[in-house]
């Protein structure tokens, strides 16, 4: 066992080996939901850590200069940077970046020093959290009371309609957002709304847009996808796996 941990060509293959395997593993959930960052971008940085992090050690073992731990700390803060970094909200309010190389550079780290127990654990709970706890988290955003919605009124629909629906309907708007992105026709009126309902939950708030006229496309994001069940009979109601939205079509029903 202590031989796994010293610095050994032997120790060396299996934490390369063991890099490419939990990255991939992690890289490959996130490709399949079509994130920006998938399959050969987190092994790489899983293996890039593993790659420091044995340099560090052999540096420090070799010619017994220097920390153990500092090349480490770098990639910790240099990956850290860039999924921060990458954190950006489009104009449709959906949240993208690359926070999970982060996690998966840290995996790398535990198997450059040889803390293999911790990279396991530590890449099972991560999938596990990746795969597992999504559902929960939709269950959870689903009974919540607002939502999300990115609307595009009829050509020459004036907004105060819209305003005057919801207000109708109880519904409490914020985050009240123009588009003008991607929107060609300027009497086409585009933009992102945050609606709040005291009784409502997201499934009675899409079937009021729905019964609006005037309405042309709505549009929300992933965490409701369960808008694709409720609106299965609508003849243009789709599921976009690039952007990871669903979509409703007013303008056909």
């Amino acid at each position: 066992m202590l031989t796994i941990r010293e610095l050994t060509y032997s120790a060396i293959v299996l934490r390369i080996f063991l890099a490419i395997l939990l990255g991939g593993v992690i890289g490959m959930e996130r490709g399949m939901k079509n994130r920006p960052a998938g399959l050969r971008t987190y092994m790489l940085v899983c293996l890039g850590a593993c790659m420091v992090m044995l340099t560090n050690q052999y540096v420090y073992q070799v010619y017994d200069i220097g920390d153990p731990v500092r090349m480490g700390a770098q990639v910790i803060s240099g990956i850290g940077f860039l999924g921060v970094g990458t954190i950006i909200v489009t104009s449709r309010n959906q949240i993208k970046g690359l926070t999970g190389l982060w996690a998966s550079a840290c995996i790398g780290l535990s198997l450059g020093i040889g803390l293999y127990e911790a990279a396991i654990i530590g890449a099972v709970c991560i999938f596990l959290i990746l795969t597992l706890l999504n559902e929960m988290d939709f269950k959870m955003r689903r009974n919540t009371k607002q939502l999300d919605t990115y609307i595009e009124l009829k050509e020459n629909v004036p907004l105060r309609s819209f305003f005057d629906f919801i207000r109708t309907n109880a519904f409490e708007p914020s985050n009240f957002q123009m588009q003008t992105e991607g929107i060609f026709d300027p009497r086409i009126i585009a933009f992102n709304v945050t609606l709040k309902s005291h009784d409502k939950n997201h499934d009675e708030i899409i079937r009021c847009l729905r019964d609006m006229p005037g309405i042309a496309y709505i549009e929300v994001s992933k965490q409701a996808r369960w808008v694709k069940k409720v609106h299965a009979g609508v003849p243009r109601s789709i599921h976009s796996p690039g952007a990871g939205l669903y979509f409703v079509k007013k303008c056909m029903l």
